[in-house]
């Protein structure tokens, strides 16, 4: 699913991107008992992506991680916790911890950057 989104509606808050879309993806791959998805905030006019992933990527931050990449290249990633829900309810809780994720990124010279992120 793919929504074009008002950032100041979604975040409840003055933003300085004007426009954003909300990128979500399930996948049920063969030989994993869970599910997979990402579930993205982009930006395409400011080049950057912000995410919840749950997928083989990045063994070493766990099976859940938060990723923020700048055009085209992963800049930051952190373990995220995961969230062993029904995928409906994974969406929820994502979606409702995009706001202050969005709110964690820093830009210096242009360049975003995911400072920290709560485990």
């Amino acid at each position: 699913m793919i929504a074009d989104i008002v950032p100041t509606t979604f975040l409840g808050q003055s933003y300085d991107g004007e426009n954003a879309r909300v990128d979500v993806r399930f996948w049920y791959p063969a030989g994993v008992d869970y599910e997979y998805y990402r579930i993205n905030w982009i930006e395409p006019k400011r080049h950057f992506m912000l995410g919840f992933h749950r997928d083989a990527d990045h063994d070493d931050l766990g099976p859940c991680h938060i990723q923020l990449n700048y055009e085209d290249t992963p800049v930051d990633r952190y373990p995220a916790t995961v969230l062993d829900a029904h995928p409906l309810s994974v969406l929820e809780a994502r979606i409702q911890q995009l706001p202050s994720a969005v709110d964690s990124i820093r830009w210096d010279d242009g360049t975003p950057s995911l400072p920290t992120w709560p485990v």
